[in-house]
């Protein structure tokens, strides 16, 4: 037996521990978590000030889904800088920000989204940004694809497209035709073939489209973008892996867009976006695992908006909301569409929270209502037919229009809360309906806005 001990056991456990010295010296254990920020409502809620807020202390900023149909401004210093594909993180001079491999990328747009924004003050936002190779590009024909499809659709069907190619480019991805970063950074010519055949395929489909496509134009820009874009591509999951390995501290910040109410699983289907803006988009977008997660913020507004078409059950009166979009500038960012304007829709939020398991909430432009009588928080959904109260959220847009909202109305504060910087501060009736929102969604609000100034907001705690 113990000659066994020689060259069994005790050889089999010097073995091990080689194997795990070996291990050690490239050691993986995540060290640094994210915290991720995502929309809990339709979009639109605020997402870029509460970014704009955590980056000022973050080493990398990240979108992981979505492209320019995504909106998100930024006010600093009386300057208002409005980012579609950009992470809000590129307002911290001393942060790198990283557009993931679930972002769908147009390069015209991005590039032009780094002149405006250079030409507002930001500067080096080329040495600042990095690209994943895996990111699928948004082409030409994606974007007609996106015009003729919901005009077929007809009135009463649209599902209100900003027409930025983002649905088509997803679909392309999803039955494998796409072309990504890689490819355009590899083979230019045969990068050039699979172009021709993916627009061919399109002009095939789309009778109405081949006058409207100028392959060989685009081909040409496409090449110039190829060099541009070079110095910023990079394998970002391998990029990613090493900072949250790192010894040393770094901060991490998930940047989502569009929300969850317009998520393709989760939303009101089929008035959604493309892809998934709820929390598993954060993995599948950028290829970290889920442990790596730390804090996870939802944003929402003290009431509610959305953009283009779809069920809305909480939409003020047409004197209100007229009102109230005016006072908030309810304008969508990428399109300039107005918003509708509704009440809290707590049903709504709780819904968002089960899916994502925000630890915390920002609630943004509560001084929006400074000028309401009353405001109103619709608490739960009631079938018209039977009076029952539903127990989940409804899954079709059929099931929406059985559905009326209960309310509970709480007293206004008529006064006006912009220049106020703690929760104590705010008037009774304001606290009293903050306080009411916890207690119903049964998370902490972390956060107030009371404007569009880059200091105003209250942190609670």
């Amino acid at each position: 037996m113990a000659g066994i001990g020689v060259n069994g056991v005790d050889g089999g456990r010097k073995k091990a521990t080689a194997a795990m010295t070996s291990a050690s010296s490239d050691d993986r254990t995540i060290r640094n978590r994210v915290t991720v920020i995502l929309g809990a409502q339709f979009g639109d809620e605020g997402k870029g000030k509460i970014v704009d807020l955590l980056c000022q202390k973050a080493h990398i900023v990240c979108r992981c889904q979505g492209g320019n149909n995504a909106g998100h401004t930024v006010v600093v210093e009386n300057t208002s800088y409005d980012f579609h594909l950009l992470p809000s993180g590129v307002v911290n001079p001393c942060c790198m920000n990283i557009i993931g491999n679930g972002v769908v990328v147009n390069l015209a747009s991005l590039f032009d989204e780094i002149k405006i924004n250079e030409e507002k003050g930001l500067t080096g936002l080329k040495d600042r940004l990095i690209i994943s190779n895996r990111a699928h590009l948004v082409f030409e024909f994606h974007q007609l694809a996106d015009k003729f499809e919901e005009e077929l659709r007809g009135n009463g069907k649209r599902i209100g497209t900003t027409m930025k190619g983002i649905g088509p480019t997803y679909s392309c991805k999803a039955s494998r035709n796409s072309l990504r970063v890689a490819d355009l950074l590899d083979d230019f010519d045969v990068f050039s073939e699979k172009y021709r055949n993916l627009s061919n395929y399109y002009c095939q489909r789309y009778l109405n489209m081949k006058d409207s496509v100028h392959v060989d134009e685009e081909l040409k820009k496409l090449k110039e973008f190829r060099e541009r874009i070079k110095p910023m591509v990079r394998d970002t999951v391998t990029y990613l892996s090493d900072k949250l390995c790192s010894t040393s501290k770094k901060v991490i910040i998930v940047e989502g867009a569009n929300a969850t109410m317009l998520d393709l699983d989760f939303g009101t289907y089929p008035m959604v976006t493309s892809s998934n803006c709820s929390i598993g988009g954060v993995f599948t977008g950028l290829g970290i695992p889920p442990h790596s997660v730390g804090d996870i913020y939802g944003v929402c507004k003290a009431y509610t908006t959305r953009v283009g078409e779809g069920c809305f059950p909480t939409q003020m009166d047409e004197k209100l909301d007229n009102i109230i979009r005016e006072k908030g500038h309810e304008y969508g960012v990428t399109t300039g569409r107005a918003r509708r304007c509704g009440w809290l829709d707590m049903v709504m939020l709780r819904y968002a929270i089960s899916i994502n398991g925000f630890t915390a909430i920002a609630l943004t432009k509560l001084d929006i209502l400074d000028c309401c009588a009353s405001v109103k928080i619709g608490i739960s959904y009631r079938s018209k037919k039977t009076g029952r109260t539903l127990d989940n959220f409804p899954a079709s847009q059929n099931e929406f229009e059985d559905v009326e909202v209960e309310y509970l109305e709480m007293p206004g504060w008529n006064s006006p809360t912009t220049t106020i910087r703690a929760f104590d501060s705010l008037p009774p009736p304001a606290k009293d309906y903050i306080r009411k929102i916890e207690d119903l969604m049964r998370v902490r609000v972390k956060w107030i806005g009371v404007g569009s100034e880059r200091n105003a907001i209250i942190t609670v705690y």
